[in-house]
């Protein structure tokens, strides 16, 4: 009896995650920069960040984000200034070939950053708050059992993953990262210009 409700949250979700923003540029930069793994990582990462969107919005939290200009401001400078100090970083590229291996030595580390960088990202995204919020209360019927909606929530991860994992196989195949491999300094501060715009326009945010 809930497909219907069920086939609507993942359409506007689709619409949602398909839109280029913090999220699909932090995956492709790892990507580029440090292979599929790291792409692979950074995805998980970002599926993880949905599901503390999910969480706090099943427990009725992101309504007080929603309603608190404070701690929405405290959510969004949090955001924008990571979007700038990776932003900033990335600006910061100098030339250097693009390895298209992983020391294996590195292998956990960089698993574990690449997984912190897109849960980061997507946690602290306060517009990502909002869009659960408004998911969780115009979209899905308040009536609807809370095992239902987090099974909603569940997938919305699992999907957001999924997709994510996608774009960095696709940006991280050997033919695409080797061409990037001798401008790979332009990519990186082409890319962090993007995330830099992304947090000066997050930070000019005003709540709706």
């Amino acid at each position: 009896m809930y497909w219907t409700e069920f086939a609507t949250v993942a359409l506007v979700h689709l619409l949602a995650v398909a839109s280029p923003g913090p999220d699909f540029a932090v995956v492709v930069r790892e990507s580029v920069a440090r292979g599929s793994h790291a792409g692979r990582w950074t995805a998980l990462g970002v599926g993880a960040g949905i599901l503390l969107h999910v969480a706090y919005s099943l427990l009725g939290i992101g309504l007080l984000v929603s309603q608190s200009v404070v701690l929405f401001n405290l959510f969004k400078w949090l955001a924008a200034g990571y979007l700038l100090y990776l932003g900033v970083r990335a600006l910061r590229a100098r030339p250097a070939p693009i390895e298209l291996g992983t020391p294996s030595g590195l292998a956990a580390q960089s698993a574990w950053r690449s997984f912190s960088v897109g849960f980061v990202t997507n946690g602290l995204n306060p517009k990502a708050t909002l869009f659960f919020l408004s998911l969780f209360t115009v979209v899905i019927d308040p009536q609807t059992p809370l095992l239902v909606q987090a099974a909603y929530g569940a997938y919305l991860a699992v999907a957001t993953a999924a997709w994510f994992c996608l774009v960095a196989w696709l940006f991280s195949r050997a033919r695409v990262r080797a061409g990037f491999a001798r401008m790979g300094h332009w990519f990186d501060r082409v890319t962090g210009a993007v995330l830099v715009a992304l947090g000066v326009r997050l930070a000019l945010s005003e709540l709706a």
